[in-house]
C-alpha cells in the first residue's frame, strides 16, 4: 500500500481534533502491521469503498476513549463506556474518516464511508480487507489514536 494514502487521515485529524479543543495535534510514527489486528482497549472500524476500498480502525486504550468521550460530550465525565459515549466515539470516527474522504476527493479520489462500527474489549481480533495495513499514530495533547489504514490497490 502507498504511504500517500495515510495523509488525507493525517491531514482530517489536524483539522478535527482542534474544533474539539485539542491544542497540540500531531502525528507520530508510521508502521506496518500485520493482516490481523490484535488490539485490547477500543477500536472503531470504518469501511471505504468507491475508486478505492479498504478500511481504517482507529484503536485506543480505554481510558484514551473516556477522555475522548467526554470531551465529545461537552466535558461530562465518562466513568464507563455506555450507549452516549459509544456514539460519541463512533461519531468521531465518522467525523474523522469523512475529513479523510473530503481530502481524498480533493486529490481526485471519489470515496464512501461506511457507518461506524464500535467494539472493544481484551485482546480483541480484526482481519483488515488487505495484507498490507500502515498504522499511523495520532496525538492531540495527551491522547494517542492509531489509525490502521487498509486498501486493497
Amino acid at each position: 500500500m502507498d504511504v500517500k494514502y495515510t495523509n488525507p487521515f493525517i491531514e482530517s485529524f489536524k483539522t478535527i481534533m482542534p474544533q474539539l479543543g485539542y491544542s497540540q495535534i500531531r502525528n507520530g510514527g508510521l508502521t506496518d502491521e500485520n493482516q490481523e489486528l490484535v488490539h485490547s482497549g477500543v477500536n472503531i472500524i470504518v469501511g471505504i469503498v468507491g475508486e478505492i476500498k479498504g478500511n481504517v480502525v482507529y484503536s485506543m486504550d480505554l481510558e484514551t476513549a473516556k477522555k475522548i468521550a467526554s470531551t465529545m460530550m461537552m466535558g461530562m465525565p465518562v466513568d464507563e463506556l455506555d450507549d452516549m459515549s459509544n456514539s460519541a466515539l463512533s461519531e468521531l470516527a465518522n467525523m474523522l474518516t469523512a475529513g479523510a474522504a473530503t481530502a481524498f476527493y480533493q486529490i481526485g479520489i471519489k470515496v464512501d464511508i461506511s457507518t461506524p462500527t464500535l467494539l472493544y474489549g481484551e485482546k480483541i481480533s480484526i482481519k483488515m480487507s488487505s495484507s498490507k495495513v500502515l498504522c499511523v499514530e495520532l496525538i492531540a495533547d495527551d491522547i494517542e489514536i492509531k489509525a490502521n489504514i487498509a486498501f486493497v490497490t
